[in-house]
């Protein structure tokens, strides 16, 4: 029993693996009808599956696979052509072999369903002779082909029969067990050719593998991992050089035995792309629209969890884009564009996430539509509606509920559709964003880590318990009372914010969120905001203490906090503690952070009047205890801070390593003549354009404003265009010119060009 469940497990999976190749065939034989070799190579997978059905006594799938081989065979002997007809008629034999060989594989039997009305239009098919007489006889070529397809279908036969290993068997559970290939898939489409000449290569380098044994394997990397983790913390006071030694040694073999068995569950994303060609087809000629698909970055490589997880929201995507985006034929060309709309599938890797587009070139977003379909659905009020950005507008189709179908069809018009896929997501860690422009299409990114088993993290403290964030929704930490007294907490109704570099960030204090004491022990000006952006959404998290980035073995919750949605799962950490896992989607969500955008947005209205008229954000900086200074914000590029000990001096001048290149430093008091105030601090700010950055050394970065009145220009102090009263004091406007050439030149050009010569 136990070697005839193990060849009807090699068929399934055979027979699966076949028939997403067919289908790519198939389609890909529609736009090359000629193409005599595409078409026996069909022919020879379609007939090695009837010949093993017939050895395993699946009768009905041998009659269906039989009639499909009729239909091929006059297509192989030129009696036939391949037409519209044809194609549509071998893709219905595709479903219904799926929809058998998926009974077999719950049953064991092949169901109840009935394809005679099928079989009859294949036979029919097979008997109405377009190109050539009934009569006409097979060239030695063609006979060749037969014969060869039917040793091969023997061979197999023969190989299933004889293939008991010469080992013990492991025990086989009693319902088939799925697989995968460890070797990387090669995309079918296009590809046939290739495929078969390196079958022989391809069998000696590629090895079938339980995935429950991967599985397995996964989650004893991840305890070796957790383990090393706490070797590493126990480690780290000791003063025995050779242990530490050790202790190093092992967390690199950790690290790349981890890395090599994640490697094993990755799989091409073709192995879901593969299968869109078919979706973009059938629901092409059911909107009765031309749609042509692209796609590039196929052998992007994902967890095969995460591409299993990813599949239907792709799917739905791709709907959505054909029924909604792309326009009729008619429609098209009388805006200009051609009848055949086009749909453009891109993955790639970036870090430790994987990039996927959906793009079409259809008729975009329409905001005013959808503004007010949400309005009179309630998902927004009209106060929020009239302050949200067009972006803001467009990611209300991701909204429960929501559709701007005017009837419902089998396709769209019911609102269960983009929310689905933003929660199918946003489930697995990932993010979806879209941006359309009206009569030019539509975009929709998705975000997908490359694996749910080990993520990096900030481990973070609150009332005295460790709690884990995905680092890659962090996108900085700041001080609570870095900024001075009074300036950057504040209140609008009952949401707390507060002014980072002159934006409002909207706040949240976790300890309320999840229904702590707040510890009196920790004063607000020690506590830490963890900024979190997602999906360009941002939010402060006010916390008592950070502690350091690690990576942790995600674990599932228990039944006891299952039904806490905003804990992803619990994590061992090196000193033995459990810290969960916080999943800030949820927290955003539980927050109202939308609500708190909402009030930023009436604040900034209700303000923007009393700015003063024309005038441009200044970044405002302190230079010394005693002195400030302002710089225009439009000539900032970023604000870095480094450590003291990585700034280097090369002759008189001051660098440090920046983002692969050398960054040149300007210590802006010293150099308006203030040679008692030197640079002690860490904070930059990098001005200059792309090819010569340069960075202006600051003791702190205080605020963002227009406040400036009373500008009085000054004449022949270098380095400072004016000064101007800001916030009730005289603060001078540096001139960014004149310090960039100071910091690339290394000297006062301007005062050189002004020296007269003899």
């Amino acid at each position: 029993m136990g070697e005839q469940d193990g060849l009807l497990n090699d068929f399934l999976t055979e027979t699966k693996e076949g028939l997403d190749h067919l289908d790519a065939e198939l389609l890909a034989l529609e736009s090359s009808p000629e193409d005599r070799d595409l078409i026996n190579a069909i022919f020879r997978r379609l007939h090695t599956i009837k010949g093993v059905c017939g050895f395993l006594d699946f009768h009905k799938l041998e009659s269906v696979t039989h009639a499909g081989e009729t239909l091929l065979g006059e297509l192989r002997s030129e009696t036939l052509k391949v037409n519209d007809r044809t194609i549509t008629l071998l893709l219905k034999l595709c479903d219904a072999i799926r929809t058998i060989v998926s009974h077999i594989e719950e049953t064991k039997r092949e169901g109840s369903d009935c394809f005679d009305t099928l079989v009859a239009d294949l036979l029919a098919a097979a008997k109405a002779p377009q190109a050539a007489s009934d009569t006409k006889e097979l060239s030695l070529d063609e006979e060749f082909e037969i014969l060869l397809a039917q040793r091969e279908a023997e061979e197999a036969n023969q190989a299933m029969v004889c293939s008991t290993p010469p080992v013990t068997p492991v025990p086989q559970p009693p319902e088939a067990t799925p697989t995968i290939h460890v070797a990387h898939a090669t995309p079918p489409q296009g590809e046939y050719q290739e495929q078969s000449q390196a079958r022989s290569g391809s069998q000696e380098t590629s090895l079938r593998v339980d995935v429950q044994l991967l599985d397995h394997l996964m989650n004893l990397a991840g305890e070796l991992v957790l383990a090393r983790n706490q070797i590493l913390q126990t480690t780290k006071g000791l003063k025995d050089v050779n242990f530490r030694a050790i202790t190093q040694r092992l967390n690199l073999v950790t690290s790349e035995l981890q890395e090599g068995v994640m490697k094993t569950r990755m799989q091409p994303i073709n192995t879901v792309w593969s299968k869109f060609p078919r979706v973009v087809r059938d629901l092409s000629m059911t909107c009765k629209k031309q749609v042509r698909l692209e796609m590039y970055g196929k052998e992007t490589e994902l967890d095969k969890t995460l591409i299993e997880a990813i599949k239907d929201p792709l799917t739905h995507i791709v709907r959505n884009s054909i029924d909604h985006g792309i326009e009729l034929p008619d429609v098209r060309t009388a805006t200009g564009k051609p009848a055949e709309g086009c749909i453009t599938m891109r993955a790639s890797q970036e870090g430790g996430y994987v990039i996927i587009e959906i793009i079409d070139d259809g008729g975009g977003l329409n905001t005013e539509k959808i503004r007010e379909r949400a309005l009179q659905r309630g998902l927004i009020s009209r106060e929020r509606a009239q302050s949200m950005s067009e972006q803001d507008v467009h990611r209300l189709i991701f909204a429960p509920g929501f559709s701007t179908a005017d009837t419902i069809t089998n396709l769209s018009g019911r609102g269960v559709g983009m929310d689905v896929v933003k929660s199918s997501v946003e489930k697995i860690g990932g993010h979806v964003d879209i941006s359309s422009h009206s009569g030019e299409g539509s975009s929709i990114r998705l975000k997908i880590p490359l694996t749910l088993a080990i993520i990096p993290a900030l481990l973070l403290s609150c009332s005295g318990q460790k709690f884990a964030v995905p680092q890659s929704a962090i996108t900085e930490l700041v001080q609570l009372g870095a900024s001075e007294k009074g300036g950057s907490l504040s209140w609008i109704g009952n949401y707390p914010f507060y002014k980072l570099r002159g934006d409002l960030l909207p706040l949240l204090f976790l300890s309320k969120q999840l229904s702590f004491a707040s510890r009196t022990d920790v004063a607000d000006e020690d506590k830490v905001i963890v900024v979190i952006d997602i999906d360009g959404s941002r939010f402060g998290v006010v916390v008592d203490a950070v502690h350091d980035t690690e990576e942790i073995v995600v674990k599932p919750l228990g039944r006891q906090l299952g039904n806490l949605p905003i804990y992803a799962g619990a994590t061992i950490l090196g000193d033995g503690q459990i810290a969960l896992i916080i999943d800030p989607v949820v927290l955003g969500r539980q927050a109202n952070i939308e609500q708190q955008e909402a009030a930023i947005s009436k604040a900034s209205n209700a303000t923007s009047a009393k700015t003063v008229n024309g005038s441009e954000q200044l970044l405002i900086v302190q230079l010394s205890p005693s002195e400030r200074a302002a710089i225009p914000l439009a000539q900032v590029r970023r604000l870095e801070e480094f450590d003291l000990q990585k700034i280097e001096r090369v002759g008189s001048t001051s660098v440090v390593q920046y983002r692969g290149s050398i960054l040149q430093l300007v210590d802006v008091a010293s150099s308006l003549g203030d040679a008692s105030e030197r640079w002690s601090g860490g904070h930059v700010v990098v001005v200059g354009d792309g090819a010569s950055p340069v960075g202006l050394q600051v003791q702190a970065i205080l605020d963002v404003t227009t406040e400036l009145t009373a500008v009085k220009p000054v004449h022949g102090k270098r380095g400072v265009t004016s000064y101007g009263v800001i916030q009730g004091k005289v603060i001078a406007l540096l001139d960014v010119d004149y310090l960039v050439t100071l910091g690339v030149t290394g000297t006062d050009e301007f005062r050189e060009e002004g020296q007269s010569t003899i």
